[in-house]
C-alpha cells in the first residue's frame, strides 16, 4: 500500500509541475535603433553603414551587394513581440537603396 501511495504522489507531483517550466526570452539578430537607421543615407560607403548598424546578420554569397539586418524578440511562450527586417543594397560599394520594415514570416 505504501509503495502505491508513494508512486501516486510522485506521479501527481510530476504532472502538476511539468506545465510550469520557464521559457526564456529569445532575441535573435541585430537590434537596430530607429535613430541609427534614420542616419543611413544613399551614397554612404559600406564602412559607414557598418559603423551605424553593425555587421549584417545575413551574409549571403549569392547577393554580395545586399546586406540584411534581421531582428526578432520572442518573450516566453508568446509569438514574437518585435520583428524587423531591413535590407541595404549597394552599387559600386555605396548605398543605392534602403528597404525598411519588410515583412517577416508571421510564424516566427
Amino acid at each position: 500500500m505504501n509503495r502505491f501511495l508513494l508512486i501516486a504522489i510522485i506521479l501527481g507531483t510530476l504532472a502538476t509541475t511539468s506545465g510550469c517550466v520557464y521559457a526564456l526570452n529569445i532575441a535573435q539578430g541585430n537590434l537596430i535603433e530607429q535613430e541609427d537607421l534614420d542616419q543611413v543615407e544613399l551614397g554612404m560607403t559600406r564602412n559607414q553603414v557598418r559603423f551605424l548598424l553593425g555587421t549584417p546578420m545575413i551574409d549571403d554569397p549569392f547577393h554580395v551587394d545586399r546586406w540584411d539586418y534581421v531582428y526578432y524578440l520572442k518573450l516566453g511562450r508568446e509569438d514574437a513581440a518585435f520583428k524587423r527586417w531591413v535590407s541595404i543594397v549597394f552599387e559600386q560599394d555605396v548605398v543605392s537603396e534602403i528597404r525598411k520594415d519588410q515583412e517577416l514570416d508571421p510564424e516566427l
